[in-house]
């Protein structure tokens, strides 16, 4: 038997480019899909030895679909804790109003974002009490949140980091309704770090770098877990390991 999470659908509208990018995070979990737990022991993408979970004393994010949407769950929790420090930050009412509209809505979306994969993976883990990736500490070292300058080159690092895991994970992933969810958040996160490119390069065709987009087929990156996490754990303090990823 599995459990279910169903996902209410809706029918967005939008006028403008700001309510598109709006819209676009507050609706890309409206795809009406169920989430489906992992209670088939006969399933080899729910083995188990893969599950999240803690081992030798220390949470692993596991392995299989279910690891995948964790591995993700932890980047969403990152990204969520950044922009929430960003909108809170005591200099933020003196960034410009372009900035402070975009980050704003950036902070909405990776919020519903976090919480949309802890609802999942609450409703599709066997036993969420134990298998539940834990909200997560986070150290940004000597970052001043005050600082426009500094604040965009971060969030442009983390954007075109998630692009890149979400790109990069979705080999793993077996289910097409996980592969359906994963290609519509890393759509959003694309859009995401477009706009912090053109924010930092406005008029510019930064938005689209060779630095992110192959020359070659025009496709953005696809970088390994071990690699995303190689640079996102330099925020994250909580240990973790991600030994089936």
């Amino acid at each position: 038997m599995k459990n279910t999470v169903k996902i209410q659908e809706v029918n967005p509208s939008f006028t403008n480019r700001r309510s598109f990018l709006k819209l676009s995070g507050l609706t890309v979990i409206g795809t009406g899909l169920l989430l489906a737990g992992c209670n088939d022991t006969d399933d080899d993408n729910n083995d188990q030895n893969q599950l999240p979970g803690v081992r030798n004393g220390v949470f692993d994010l596991g392995g299989g679909d279910l690891g995948v949407l964790t591995y993700a769950y932890a980047l969403e929790q990152l990204e969520a804790d950044f922009y929430t420090k960003v909108v809170n930050a005591s200099g933020f009412n003196s960034f410009p109003d372009a900035d402070r509209q975009v980050l704003t809505d950036l902070y909405h979306h990776e919020v519903i974002h976090r919480e949309f994969f802890k609802t999942a993976l609450t409703g599709a883990l066997p036993d969420p009490s134990t298998q539940l990736l834990p909200a997560l500490a986070f150290d940004y070292g000597s970052l001043n949140f005050n600082s426009r300058d500094q604040v965009l080159a971060t969030a442009k690092a983390l954007e075109d980091t998630g692009v890149a895991a979400y790109n990069g994970a979705a080999k793993q992933i077996t289910s097409v309704d996980y592969l359906l969810l994963a290609g519509k958040i890393v759509s959003v996160e694309a859009r995401h770090a477009s706009a912090i490119r053109s924010l930092i390069n406005p008029n510019s065709n930064s938005f689209a770098g060779d630095d992110v987009i192959s020359t070659s087929n025009g496709l953005d990156q696809a970088k390994e877990p071990a690699e995303i996490l190689g640079v996102a754990g330099g925020f994250i303090t909580t240990e973790f390991t991600a030994n089936y990823l």
